[in-house]
């Protein structure tokens, strides 16, 4: 099968790379390089350095191809509001223009790299009034200590809860809304273009390859370059925060099984226990979480 990849020169990119590369796929890759993403580094061999936002441009490279796993993206939070252009240009636009782009060379399968930061902050309940939605915490509670969430209708503290792919989308950043965009984009080209995708909602992403000094830097990474440097890890408020993490290379294989499973459907099997949801959709059946 004949892949193109984007961001294929990324962390989690060239893992995917390789994966398909060593089942036996031919893949075509794309990296726009940008340096914020890759610092100085230079071009992978093999490597086409253009912009997804310009898709259009470059169609050609889509004749042949059976499916596409897009991975580029600008990543990070986006702390500053001037940051606001950068994410829906290349995660909105580009997607937008990608979708387009596939659309005229009649490649009908896409596999799009979501996040779990669609979910917002995760969830939260109240032993006595059940899932609850805080409202943003107080800053002057914050100053005292007061680093929890409480419940809206007694103020109690929330316990944390495990977030169900079914969970209702709260974008909190630039990214996360830039995501919830590509998901809402590529849903409504299965529809339109009669195809079908799968989008996986990565949790935090560690292992071989993770960047350092960017704003690509997971929390993992952040705390593996403190310990290389004999510091101890920097932990914010109270320390009680809880994140999941998913493998690198699982991540390449339920990309690599989502983008070249014979299932009708383009869903494959990946399971939120691994860290990884899966958020299919085809033209007749919707969308619906395998």
């Amino acid at each position: 099968m004949r892949v193109l990849l984007t961001g294929s020169a990324g962390f989690i990119g060239t893992a995917i790379g390789a994966t398909l590369e060593d089942e036996g796929h031919e893949v075509v890759r794309v990296d726009l390089m940008l340096p914020m993403a890759h610092g100085s580094s230079s071009v992978p061999d093999g490597t086409h350095r253009l912009d997804v936002r310009r898709a259009g441009e470059w169609a050609h490279l889509l004749d042949g191809v059976h499916a596409v796993c897009h991975q580029a993206a600008v990543v990070g939070a986006g702390v500053k509001v001037g940051d606001l252009p950068d994410y829906a240009g290349h995660n909105d636009l580009g997607t937008a223009a990608l979708l387009a782009a596939m659309h005229e060379a009649g490649v009908r399968r896409l596999v799009l790299a979501s996040s779990m930061v669609v979910y917002g902050e995760g969830r939260y309940t109240c032993p006595e009034h059940g899932d609850q939605a805080p409202p943003p915490r107080n800053v002057s509670a914050l100053d005292d200590g007061d680093f929890e969430n409480h419940c809206p209708v007694c103020g109690a503290v929330l316990g944390w809860a495990l977030v169900h792919e079914d969970a209702r989308l709260d974008p909190r950043s630039s990214y996360a809304a830039s995501k919830v965009a590509q998901e809402h984009y590529t849903s409504a080209w299965v529809r339109q273009a009669g195809a079908r995708a799968v989008a996986l909602r990565y949790h935090n992403v560690y292992g071989p390859g993770m960047p350092r000094d960017t704003p690509y830097s997971g929390v993992a990474a952040l705390f593996r370059s403190s310990l290389e440097r004999g510091e101890p890890p920097q932990v914010f408020e109270d320390g009680g925060q809880r994140r999941d993490f998913v493998h690198v290379e699982d991540v390449a294989r339920a990309v690599t099984a989502a983008a070249t499973s014979p299932a009708d459907d383009g869903t494959a099997a990946v399971s939120p226990e691994d860290g990884l949801v899966a958020f299919a959709t085809d033209p007749l059946r919707g969308h619906h979480d395998v």
